[in-house]
């Protein structure tokens, strides 16, 4: 039977393999090291002895911005210094918003020119400046967002009573946040206190550092001048 190419390829390649070995003398020496190593046995692993840990009190690391300082000194602090500004609630009497009314272009445009010469006529040493009530400032959320430029010019950078005085010098405290530019608690008193409607305006004049002297100018007087 005639063997496949590849197979006498094999046969050949182990004939050329083991004249080689036979040359180098290899069988012999494979079988003298036999002779004189009957058996040869790998070394025991050496034991480690367990490490033993020292303890010992060492100073914290800081960092090297902090390290030639003292550390932190903790105090008793009156808590009550740092809260939340807070005025009392003002009791106000309810309104009726079913049957709200939108103020027209005319009447707006009215008010706002009527509080631009209130504006105009005020004293210039006490900044000032108007702001036309929309639907936001005087129902819903009751939020009063002021003038940014102004509040950065003129009012305190932290939280703060501010104290709004009506023509009739009666006042109301509400609560100034400098992160919002605005009032918040209180404003929503003032504006049910005066009845304040979509489309007045007012005129806000700063007569001390925390207080505002306020006159209101009324979207509904438009209709008095054209009856």
């Amino acid at each position: 039977m005639v063997q496949p190419e590849y197979e006498q390829s094999r046969q050949k390649r182990l004939e050329e393999n083991r004249k080689r070995m036979e040359a180098l003398n290899l069988p012999q020496l494979s079988q003298a090291l036999r002779q004189f190593s009957p058996g040869l046995k790998t070394p025991p692993m050496k034991q480690r002895k367990p490490r033993t840990l020292e303890k010992k009190m060492v100073p914290v690391r800081r960092s090297d911005r902090l390290s030639g300082k003292p550390g932190p000194v903790y105090l008793e602090v009156d808590v009550a210094r740092y809260e939340r500004v807070t005025i009392p609630r003002r009791i106000s009497k309810a309104r009726d918003l079913s049957n709200r009314v939108y103020a027209s272009e005319e009447e707006r445009s009215y008010s706002i020119k009527r509080a631009e010469e209130v504006h105009a006529a005020l004293d210039a040493t006490h900044p000032s400046f108007v702001k036309p009530m929309l639907p936001s400032h005087v129902s819903g959320g009751f939020w009063l967002g002021l003038n940014v430029s102004f509040c950065k010019r003129h009012l305190p950078s932290h939280d703060s009573e501010v104290t709004l005085i009506n023509e009739d010098d009666e006042e109301y405290p509400t609560i100034y946040l400098p992160r919002k530019t605005g009032l918040s608690g209180g404003w929503k008193g003032f504006a049910v206190a005066h009845d304040l409607a979509d489309g007045d305006a007012l005129v806000f004049q700063l007569i001390k550092s925390t207080a505002f002297k306020v006159y209101i100018t009324r979207a509904s007087g438009f209709k008095k001048t054209v009856a």
